[in-house]
């Protein structure tokens, strides 16, 4: 059973421009085609679309989706590869979790200065602009 792109989008949940682009970067195995040129898409490459949508919803990179799909590939990879790569991904998570946290109680902090009324003055745009005047 093979399937066009429309159909390989619904049953995988990828756009159909995702599945273009992943394809341009080789993360798909090379797509059949009718006769008429069409893409056609068979069940192993809707399954690795099914792999590249779940890492993606992960958060991993397109470098990494890469590598996992090549330790996917390989019935001789040590799972060791694998872990550790998802564990640098949790760490970078980790880390943009912990930025994105600052940038949460600074802007916090920044909300419950400004008065939120009729005045011009705003300790919020003052931040932003570094504690510069705008320039006219």
């Amino acid at each position: 059973m093979s399937m066009n792109i429309g159909q390989a989008a619904q049953a995988t949940g990828v756009t159909p421009k995702m599945i273009r682009h992943y394809e341009s970067l080789g993360l798909l195995p090379a797509v059949a085609r009718s006769d008429a040129g069409y893409r056609r898409y068979d069940e192993r490459t809707l399954h690795t679309l099914r792999f590249i949508r779940r890492a993606r919803d992960l958060g991993f990179s397109l470098d990494e989706i890469a590598q996992l799909l090549g330790l996917w590939a390989d019935p001789a990879r040590a799972s060791a590869e694998v872990r550790a790569l998802a564990q640098r991904h949790v760490a970078d998570l980790d880390e943009r979790i912990a930025r994105m946290q600052a940038m949460r109680r600074s802007l916090q902090q920044l909300v419950q200065c400004c008065h939120g009324d009729d005045r011009p003055d705003c300790p919020i745009l003052d931040d932003l602009a570094g504690g510069q005047p705008p320039s006219a």
